[in-house]
């Protein structure tokens, strides 16, 4: 099994430990991690785009004039689209955009996310980031003693003071491990972990 390097939050190292190798030394397939994206952004769209047609405009219900007679075209109904203030005609309407990806196959393309950061090296196991009180500054300072920039923070259990102190740091997002997604992994350049997010993560994702 893979083995990787553990850290107190002054960059010391403070013990290494061990990597399920089908979550973090798996085959990276590329294909998986896009579809994932893909159905994430996807389902993101609310599809809430409308305009009204004809029978949804208000008024026009009367004839505006007799059928014959009159030397112009018969017409039904001023709300029709060729009158102005008329009813659009093949306009968007509201859309279903969502997708679904089977729980295996969702499972195999976050281990894939992850096989990736840690084969690149741009994953960090801490034993646990805590902090005295809320402090951006000091949350920075953090990231900076390890050369990290745009950096996605999994930590498990309730952290109150990491996560408002990360709120306002650019480039920062702090997740549970139950919330850890393809498309999070994919947009940052680092992730950092706790020890024990990291076998959180493990026990939901091996087979």
């Amino acid at each position: 099994m893979a083995t990787i390097d553990v850290y107190d939050i002054t960059t010391k190292k403070v013990g290494e430990i061990e990597l399920n190798d089908s979550v973090f030394r798996g085959e990276a397939r590329e294909y998986l991690i896009h579809e994932a994206v893909k159905i994430q952004l996807a389902n993101r769209r609310a599809g809430t785009v409308a305009v009204k047609n004809r029978s949804a405009v208000s008024g026009g219900g009367k004839k505006p004039y007799k059928q014959k007679g009159t030397g112009q075209a018969r017409q039904g109904c001023i709300r029709a689209p060729h009158y102005p203030g008329g009813g659009v005609a093949f306009g968007p309407q509201p859309k279903e955009y969502s997708l679904k990806m089977n729980k295996k196959a969702r499972k195999a393309a976050i281990s894939s996310a992850l096989s990736v950061l840690f084969a690149e090296g741009k994953m960090k196991v801490l034993n646990a980031i805590e902090l005295e009180k809320i402090s951006t500054k000091k949350f920075v300072e953090i990231l900076n003693a390890f050369g990290l920039n745009k950096t996605l923070v999994v930590t498990d259990g309730q952290n109150t003071n990491l996560e408002l102190s990360a709120r306002n740091a650019k480039d920062v997002k702090v997740l549970k491990p139950e919330a850890i997604n393809v498309y999070d992994l994919v947009k940052f350049n680092n992730v950092i972990f706790t020890e024990a997010a990291v076998r959180k993560v493990e026990g939901a994702l091996v087979p």
